[in-house]
């Protein structure tokens, strides 16, 4: 019997998805929820499931391929016997590299060869597991899975690497694994050689390309300005010095300076809820909620995961959901719906040394706070000259629904906030 693999039903803001990683050749034996190949939408990486076990006999979309809701991708023989393939099955596991001689007479049993066994098991890897135990240079045949069917999950390769003798000391892993096409870094080769300037021409991936449109729609279709201003970070550096340690042992999670923002940012909003709001055509949206986006860089490009309600957090919960989002976003599991929504964004410069931006507004919100590098800088306290850790803050406002006044306004309130953060913690 055969049966058709089919692209997922794409979210409802995703029209179509590019086709950028087959897992399976054909001829390969395939088991069930075992990830065939990789969809690039404009947001997120989807991975497509085998619906059965079986023989992937036919490929009909080839990598780079457009391809639509439920679009055939592959036709799966599910009455092939394993057998009948040259890749094992993973419940051959790879560290036993042994398999049945023939069904006749199961007792009888053959050596398989290492490497095959090992490319078994590195089908079953998902992207950011494949991309550890490359970076890591060690072989995933000795990692024991605790995932379904026995698959390998980045917390068990990094379990693994805490019991692991220096890198110098282990084996070299049975048969090299690739890194992700789209994650792998762009390298344009360069020749000494005089006369000859060399190019690169490589295809713009999904994101990529959605963020050049979603950049380019904001300066078309915004009135832009950025309002500047600084803030002493003494106090709250002083604060979360004194309770680091405590706050980690108790929420098992580290106080970073995100929170502190995003707390400071709502007490904003709530006094200027024109900067919470969006323009739809004529209309003006008022939101009497706080999702807070928060930008991340990962390997694809920037995204923007949604603190929903950021309001009804308290500290720890803000930096646990960030933390979370981190995590997901390095092993490529961002939802759409986990982007999806917003109505203000802050990003954060500073964790890459820039001392001053003005940051791109993030459709359809109207305002996005921009965070910068903390430096010591002279300044003047009580009549004396004081060194400070001292942070740039920029606020990009659409100018159509925002007054000059409101943003400045905003940007101080932000700013009185973080010099005395008692405001934060007493809601004063």
């Amino acid at each position: 019997m055969t049966i058709e693999v089919r692209v997922p039903a794409l979210p409802e803001s995703v029209a179509d998805a590019t086709l950028i990683n087959w897992h399976k050749k054909p001829g390969d034996w395939v088991n069930k929820n075992e990830n065939l190949v990789d969809l690039e939408t404009d947001k997120v990486i989807l991975e497509v499931p085998s619906p059965n076990s079986g023989i992937l006999s036919q490929i009909v979309k080839e990598d780079g391929a457009l391809v639509f809701s439920n679009d055939v991708l592959a036709i799966l023989d599910t009455e092939a016997s394993s057998t009948s393939s040259d890749t094992s099955p993973a419940e051959n596991k790879a560290e036993a590299v042994i398999a049945p001689a023939s069904a006749a007479s199961p007792e009888k049993m053959v050596e398989q060869p290492a490497s095959t066994a090992a490319q078994s098991l590195e089908a079953h890897l998902s992207p950011a597991v494949r991309r550890l135990i490359v970076e890591k240079n060690i072989d995933p045949a000795q990692i024991k899975g605790s995932g379904k069917h026995g698959r390998l999950t980045k917390n068990d390769v990094i379990e693994y690497l805490s019991d692991e003798p220096p890198i110098e000391q282990r084996p070299m892993p049975v048969s090299p694994i690739e890194p992700e096409k789209p994650i792998a870094p762009i390298e344009v080769k360069t020749v000494a050689a005089a006369g000859i300037r060399p190019e690169q021409r490589v295809p713009m991936t999904r994101l990529r390309a959605k963020i050049a449109e979603r950049l380019l729609q904001a300066q078309q279709n915004a009135a832009m300005l950025t309002t500047f201003n600084e803030v002493n970070m003494h106090n709250v550096m002083e604060l979360r010095n004194q309770y680091k340690g405590r706050f980690e042992d108790k929420h098992k999670i580290k106080l970073g300076f995100m929170s502190f923002f995003v707390k400071a940012s709502i007490e904003a909003l709530k006094k200027f809820p024109a900067v919470n709001a969006s323009i739809d055509g004529n209309d003006i949206i008022y939101h009497g909620y706080y999702d807070i986006g928060i930008a991340v860089s990962t390997p694809r490009g920037l995204i923007v995961p949604v603190l929903r309600d950021a309001d009804q957090l308290d500290f720890a919960g803000i930096e646990k959901s960030i933390a979370d989002y981190g995590k997901k976003a390095k092993e490529g599991n961002i939802s759409v719906d986990d982007l999806t929504g917003g109505t203000f964004t802050i990003t954060n410069g500073g964790i890459f040394g820039s001392m001053l931006s003005t940051p791109i507004l993030n459709p359809p919100q109207c305002a996005i706070l921009g965070m910068h590098a903390i430096k010591e800088r002279p300044v003047v306290e009580n009549g004396e000259i004081m060194i400070r850790p001292i942070m740039y803050l920029a606020l990009s406002y659409d100018h159509r629904l925002v007054d000059g006044r409101e943003a400045v306004q905003f940007l101080a309130t932000i700013k009185e906030c973080l010099e005395s953060p008692a405001h934060l913690l007493l809601n004063i």
